[in-house]
């Protein structure tokens, strides 16, 4: 091992952070690109100091006709670095980038469970999260879109908890392919990167490199930035509105076997401050509608927690409807509202 800067950088982050304990069972997930191979090799290098259990995978989505070759490469290497390797092919090719995100991420979630590894670790780097912070803000995700990327979090909501964790965050994407150049680590290419049809692949080389030449030369830093500022404050928010929701919402229903209600405390609700009035009913329709809400139907809603009594949103997917009975604003199911007592 040729110990450099940023085994140094990583080294000291993980201590500081506490992202992967002493002992951990870890789960490196590996597509041969720069940002991976780099976070695979920095943790084979460290794995002494802390004592961890690697394992590889690779996701094949089998979008590329060399995918095969792609999955065949990461199990050599990971061969030749005395570390054990798996890979799953998707069953059915994602048709979007969402969706082989869903995938890959219940893949991994399922085999760190099954096999009994308490973290799964990607290469996401601050050049990641750059991206995905201007990705969506222009589609309008709000203040939790500009928190992008977490250091961590639960992989999914499935016991035993398995956690997340993205040991890169602090490096670039220039410091990955450096690592990689320093330590001859030879990167699989993936034609798909230039697919310019997808819009990740587009702000990385049209929007980012404008920005850095005409606005900011350290731009993928500022945004980076602006995600971990935003994290710690989302973080927070969430958690009271967790607790301002207890106070004031109640889940009921008529009869044993109606549709799930809900109760809104309107003179409670409506005196808090209006970014967690929109987070409390964010939570609501989220529990409601089986799915995030857009800014429309939180509007929708929250509108009516000092409306005049009697006042009715408009239909919700899945027959929902919201009306005001004093003190309260109910909703429910169509079919149910017409039951209810004037």
């Amino acid at each position: 091992m040729a110990w450099s800067l940023i085994h140094a950088r990583v080294h000291t982050l993980l201590r500081k952070r506490r992202l992967l304990p002493k002992h951990s069972r870890v789960l490196i997930a590996v597509s041969g690109g720069q940002d991976s191979l780099c976070l695979a090799r920095l943790l084979i290098d460290l794995r002494s100091q802390w004592e961890w259990s690697l394992g590889m995978m690779h996701c094949d989505h089998r979008w590329r006709t060399d995918s095969a070759e792609n999955a065949a490469y990461v199990v050599a290497l990971a061969h030749q670095w005395q570390v054990p390797a798996q890979v799953k092919v998707a069953s059915i090719p994602p048709q979007s980038e969402a969706a082989a995100r869903q995938w890959r991420y219940e893949t991994l979630a399922t085999v760190a469970r099954e096999q009994g590894y308490t973290h799964v670790v990607t290469g996401h780097t601050a050049s990641d999260r750059a991206e995905t912070v201007l990705y969506n803000l222009i589609r309008g995700s709000g203040m939790d879109g500009m928190g992008a990327i977490p250091w961590q979090r639960p992989i999914d909501g499935t016991a035993p908890t398995v956690m997340l964790i993205r040991p890169l965050l602090d490096l670039r994407r220039q410091d990955t392919a450096q690592f990689c150049q320093q330590q001859n680590i030879t990167v699989w290419a993936d034609s798909s990167n230039q697919d310019l049809r997808l819009r990740r692949n587009r702000i990385r080389q049209e929007l980012l490199p404008y920005l850095r030449q005409h606005f900011n030369p350290q731009v993928e830093q500022a945004l980076a930035h602006t995600a971990e500022v935003t994290i710690a404050e989302t973080t927070y928010l969430e958690a009271q509105a967790a607790h301002l929701y207890q106070r004031t919402i109640t889940q009921t229903s008529s009869q044993p076997e109606a549709q799930n209600e809900w109760l809104i405390d309107c003179p409670s609700l409506c005196i808090e401050p209006l970014a967690l009035q929109r987070r409390v009913i964010r939570q609501l329709l989220t529990q409601a509608l089986l799915k995030a809400p857009n800014f429309s139907q939180i509007e929708n809603l929250r509108q009516l927690i000092d409306a005049p009594n009697r006042s009715q949103s408009a239909p919700f997917p899945g027959g929902l409807i919201a009306q005001v009975r004093n003190p309260y604003l109910w909703l429910g199911h169509m079919t149910t509202l017409k039951k209810l007592k004037p």
